[in-house]
């Protein structure tokens, strides 16, 4: 399943496709800020981060997404589908990796609303989350720039590299969905952008 966008498109995440594209993305000077909040440190070498990949890909939950740069045809950076709940229509989205290439730029911000709306309007989900470690400080403004609620801090939630995290909870409802599509579809019109790609306005200003 491929979810098509204009400035970015979400395939399922293939080892053999990807990995040299994301190694190259994730292994550079800014790596360990890239891995910081996430469960794994950087990978030793290609081979071991080729080996990580391929668990990633087989997995179902997780369900693991390459984000495609649609101009330069590179996978620069992966998201998935968590915590799926079927009977309850609620699920997560996690495990967010984003190169230095992808990181602010109109295409990040759409690997997101893509996620968004294949999860309301595709699938019929009722609630999306969205959780983070409570000191990851871009990861919070990021939700709350993408139109999620702040529902509290979970304190001592889950251990992660052999730390104690507090864990920030965020959601969307069904509800909500529609206002924050029409932000998200002003936001990414390629009018908003100028020559340079610097946005006219924020996505909050649409709001």
């Amino acid at each position: 399943m491929v979810i098509d966008g204009r400035y970015v498109r979400l395939e399922p995440l293939d080892s053999a496709k990807h990995t040299d594209e994301l190694f190259e993305a994730s292994h550079g000077a800014d790596q360990d800020v890239i891995w910081q909040y996430l469960f794994e440190p950087p990978f030793a070498d290609k081979a071991a981060f080729r080996a990580h990949i391929e668990g990633k890909a087989a997995s179902e939950d997780p369900l693991f997404f390459a984000i495609i740069d649609k101009r330069s045809g590179k996978a620069v950076g992966y998201e998935t589908l968590m915590r799926i709940d079927t009977t309850h229509r609620v699920i997560e989205v996690g495990n967010i990796m984003y190169g230095p290439s992808l990181q602010k730029t109109p295409g990040a911000s759409e690997a997101q609303y893509l996620l968004m709306r294949y999860v309301f309007d595709t699938l019929g989900y009722r609630r999306y989350e969205w959780k983070c470690n409570a000191l990851n400080a871009p990861s919070r403004r990021a939700a709350e720039r993408f139109g999620f609620s702040f529902e509290g801090i979970f304190r001592f939630h889950m251990l992660v590299r052999g730390r104690n995290r507090d864990t920030a909870w965020y959601s969307i409802l069904a509800p909500e969905w529609p206002a924050q599509k029409a932000a998200f579809e002003a936001w990414l019109n390629p009018e908003n952008f100028d020559a340079k790609g610097h946005q006219n306005k924020r996505l909050n200003d649409f709001k």
